[in-house]
């Protein structure tokens, strides 16, 4: 029996694997990296991938705010699904207010219905880096750097509740500790608070309303 022979059996009794389709894009428009202006003007979020020491998955979402240059949050279990994103963002906007804009990479989970609604319902502006690009989301990669080298790397968590407290501990001292060169060389949580106290202060002093 040569390889023609059994080609034919083959394609008669229908074993033909069919191509798989590619995965639809989702039809927003790509945008490039732009500077952030504005304290809650963009968020922009991303998975980074560990383990435990029994070798089960470990998934962390970040979420960091590119003027203050703060880590709005980093979420970690096994498993998140585009619901599940939504709800950790609704929850920290609950004390910071909900960003102008998100921008994200092309993952299943932030071009889910769940997550596309969630923008919509809010009026929040999605900005899609484009494929194979991530340095157009140059902010979160470079906290992923850090964040890979000084905690995930450092740790090997034995549970899920330890690897919460580690990297809870850590996201602490990186947004209230720890001094960063683009924020003055004072930590992203003062430089927030300068700013806020800052657009505070001009509002007052420029206000029509204390001149009539």
């Amino acid at each position: 029996m040569n390889h023609k022979k059994v080609y034919r059996l083959y394609s008669e009794a229908s074993l033909a694997v069919r191509r798989r389709k590619k995965a639809k894009r989702s039809p927003f428009e790509r945008q490039p990296l732009a500077i952030a202006t504005a304290p809650n003007g963009v968020w922009s979020m991303d998975f980074v991938s560990d383990a435990l020491a029994n070798a089960r998955r470990l998934k962390c979402l970040i979420v960091a705010d590119d003027f203050t240059h703060e880590c709005v949050d980093i979420t970690v279990d096994h498993g998140m699904g585009g619901a599940y994103v939504v709800r950790v963002l609704d929850q920290a906007a609950c004390s910071r207010g909900y960003p102008r804009a998100v921008r994200t990479d092309n993952g299943p989970e932030f071009t889910s219905r769940a997550f596309i609604a969630w923008t919509q319902r809010h009026g929040i502006e999605h900005l899609l880096i484009e494929p194979c690009k991530p340095m157009q989301n140059g902010y979160i990669e470079s906290f992923n750097g850090k964040y890979r080298e000084e905690c995930l790397n450092e740790h090997w968590f034995a549970s899920l509740a330890q690897a919460r407290k580690v990297i809870a501990d850590w996201r602490r001292d990186y947004n209230q500790v720890r001094p960063r060169s683009s924020c003055g060389r004072i930590p992203p949580a003062q430089f927030a608070a300068n700013h806020r106290a800052h657009q505070a202060n001009n509002a007052v002093t420029f206000n029509p309303g204390l001149y009539q």
